[in-house]
């Protein structure tokens, strides 16, 4: 069976009964935050005897409630009054449909001007297509928007681009533009190229809008260093680098334990995966104030018997 933990819409928790036991192994997959802009609330699943759960947020807090608030438009409003263009990293799947619904409804309200914007990525020009198909997915407020023939994801200043002769011509775009791009950490991809041919102008704005991981080029630029790598090459970072964390995907702590609360059960054995060794210790010791059961930070290539 599977319940839907949407970080993004292929966020599934799996459950399992195995040999005949009657025993429950769940999977959490990524956990989602409630109050997406697109995506329905996760689903807590019952009656769970194992847990393998991930814990990409534990021991930190997101610093704002889910959504951009007037932070993500203003940062588009100051780049605009530049002249630059703003470079956004984006998750192909989840992250780049979030920012087109959000821009969509900036737009529609007249909050930031109305700039081109270019969504330069094969992936997440399918993806977007793909979740027009399923509006089962999506929270009420979207799901009505497609039903009353609104495209939620689509408006007239976007340009969906596929090709590789249609990307290199963003280079040739004049004054100011929004270019989403995969992938968001900055480690493949079309942004590499984008970045290359942009990070050294001080009118150009690389808007960070999800996590990058350690030893990553996003996670390098996101922390200030002045000097990137980038396509074997050096480059001198004069770009102006902003951070909105509230678009994250991904539950905080406290939402972490809210979950795993709300999943039900036993939970003999927890395995947490997917998070870097400082993250996934935090969540230990937070569950282990809420679960007398053995929680442990699973090792790769480990295999258990339960």
């Amino acid at each position: 069976a599977e319940r839907p933990a949407l970080h993004h819409d292929a966020s599934y928790g799996i459950d399992d009964r195995a040999d005949g036991k009657k025993k429950r192994f769940l999977f959490s997959g990524d956990v989602g935050r409630g109050g997406n802009e697109v995506l329905r609330d996760p689903v807590p699943v019952p009656d769970v005897d194992f847990l393998l759960m991930e814990s990409t947020y534990g021991g930190r807090e997101h610093e704002a409630p889910p959504g951009y608030g007037d932070h993500f438009g203003q940062i588009i409003r100051e780049a605009s009054q530049r002249g630059g263009k703003i470079l956004i990293p984006a998750f192909a799947v989840e992250r780049t449909q979030q920012l087109l619904y959000v821009l969509h409804d900036l737009f529609e309200r007249g909050e930031v001007p109305e700039i081109p914007v270019y969504v330069d990525s094969p992936l997440a020009v399918s993806a977007t297509e793909i979740y027009r198909l399923h509006p089962d997915a999506f929270n009420e407020e979207v799901y009505q928007a497609l039903f009353s023939r609104q495209n939620p994801f689509g408006f007239e200043n976007l340009t969906l681009v596929r090709s590789v002769t249609g990307s290199k011509a963003l280079n040739d775009v004049v004054g100011t533009a929004i270019i989403i791009s995969a992938s968001g950490m900055c480690e493949a991809g079309r942004i590499l190229h984008h970045l290359k041919n942009n990070i050294g102008d001080p009118k150009t704005t690389v808007l960070f809008v999800g996590y990058c991981a350690e030893n990553t080029l996003g996670r390098r630029i996101r922390d200030g260093e002045r000097e990137v790598s980038i396509l074997g090459e050096r480059h001198k970072v004069r770009a102006r680098v902003e951070i909105v964390d509230s678009f994250s995907g991904h539950a905080d702590h406290s939402e972490l334990l809210d979950y795993f609360e709300r999943t039900t059960g036993a939970k003999e054995r927890v395995w947490l995966v997917h998070g870097e060794p400082d993250s996934a210790l935090a969540l230990r010791e937070g569950l282990m104030t809420l679960h007398t059961g053995s929680i442990e930070i699973a090792q790769l290539g480990s295999e258990v018997e339960f």
